[in-house]
């Protein structure tokens, strides 16, 4: 099914407004897809909030032109799946998930920040902890000095405690007797 010129148009503005507010665009061939392989690939991005598309090449170029996807231009050859996600990782880490598991869905590239990404970077980006886990390590890293600190401090307490306890205890020894 062809488009006109202006469901073209709308196809064109509407994923430039989504490249505009995102930060990462991952590549795929999905051809040899299931309808229902690719359902499911779509039910996880949208989960994830990555913007899954499937587009005619020409009218991603254009809506890319002018934006730091542009960089990514050279990979938009055959058959492509387009994921863009305001989340840095997000787009990367569905498409590479989803590879993993099937091997009919091929990652032909992407942009960050920019800049093109071949296969590799693409998988690589898809391999750094999420956003969340990331603020979960730094605040178990800012934690564990303070808990470490307070621990010690536990530990001389009780000991000066102890300490304190065996010379009462030995100094009542002798009024005993």
């Amino acid at each position: 099914m062809s488009l006109n010129r202006n469901e073209k148009a709308a196809v064109v503005s509407d994923v430039a407004a989504q490249a505009a507010k995102s930060q990462t665009l991952a590549l795929a061939e999905y051809r040899g897809l299931t309808v229902e392989a690719l359902n499911k690939l779509r039910i996880d991005a949208r989960a994830k909030g990555v913007y899954l598309h499937v587009l005619k090449n020409t009218l991603a170029r254009r809506a890319v032109a002018g934006t730091q996807f542009e960089a990514a231009s050279e990979s938009m050859v055959g058959p492509l799946i387009y994921g863009f996600s305001e989340d840095a990782v997000a787009a990367a880490k569905v498409i590479a998930d989803f590879a993993k598991g099937n091997d009919k869905l091929v990652i032909k590239g992407g942009a960050y920040g920019g800049k093109a990404l071949d296969v590799n970077g693409v998988k690589a980006l898809a391999a750094v902890p999420s956003k969340e886990v990331l603020l979960s390590q730094i605040a178990g890293l800012l934690k564990s000095p303070v808990q470490r600190t307070a621990a010690v401090l536990a530990a001389l307490a009780a000991q000066r405690g102890a300490g304190a306890a065996s010379t009462e205890v030995a100094a009542e020894a002798p009024a005993a007797a």
